[in-house]
C-alpha cells in the first residue's frame, strides 16, 4: 500500500495521491419540502391548467438531477416535495423552478392573470419516514384549503420547523 502523501523533499505540497480504497461516494437522504406563493398571494393559478404547471416543474426539477415525490397546490401557492442530487444548491433549483416555470406561464398564458412568484421560499427538511406522510399532505392541498388560508399553514410550517421569522416579511 502507497502512503497517501510522499514525504521526498520534491513532492508537490498541493497534491495528495489518495488510496482508491480510501475514498467514500458520497451519499445522502434529504427530502424538501419546498413551498412558495405567487406575488402578494394572488389566487390566479386556475385549476385547469394546475396541473400542467406541476409537469413543468417536474421536468425542471428532473433536469436539476431532482426526484420529485410530490408537486400539488391551490390557487395561491404550491408545495414541491423532492430530493435533489448533493451537487445541486437547493437555492438554484428554487431559483430554475420559480423563473423556468413564471418564464413557460407568461409565453403560454397558462394562467392569464399571473404575474410572478414571490421573492422568497421556505424549504424544510425532512427524514424518508416522513416522506409518505408528506406526500399525502401535499396530495390533500385543495381540502386542506378550505379550512386554513396560506399564511396560517406556512406560520404553522415555520414553526413546526423552529424556523424564526419576523412575521413582517410574510405580510
Amino acid at each position: 500500500m502507497q502512503p497517501a502523501v510522499d514525504d521526498d523533499k520534491n513532492h508537490d505540497p498541493e497534491r495528495v495521491e489518495q488510496n482508491p480504497q480510501s475514498i467514500l461516494a458520497t451519499y445522502n437522504q434529504i427530502i424538501y419540502h419546498i413551498v412558495f406563493a405567487t406575488k402578494h398571494r394572488e389566487r390566479v393559478l386556475d385549476q385547469p391548467r394546475r396541473d400542467d404547471l406541476f409537469r413543468y416543474i417536474s421536468g425542471i426539477v428532473k433536469n436539476h438531477d431532482g426526484h420529485v415525490f410530490r408537486i400539488n397546490g391551490v390557487e395561491d401557492h404550491i408545495h414541491i416535495l423532492t430530493s435533489i442530487h448533493p451537487t445541486v444548491a437547493l437555492a438554484d433549483l428554487v431559483k430554475a423552478v420559480k423563473t423556468g416555470s413564471a418564464k413557460w406561464i407568461k409565453e403560454n398564458n397558462v394562467f392569464p392573470r399571473f404575474g410572478h412568484w414571490q421573492e422568497g421560499y421556505g424549504a424544510f427538511t425532512h427524514s424518508v419516514r416522513e416522506k409518505d406522510g408528506l406526500i399525502e399532505y401535499i396530495k390533500n392541498q385543495e381540502e386542506h384549503h378550505r379550512g386554513v388560508d396560506f399564511l396560517d399553514e406556512y406560520r404553522r410550517l415555520l414553526k413546526d420547523a423552529q424556523v424564526e421569522f419576523d412575521e413582517k416579511y410574510l405580510l
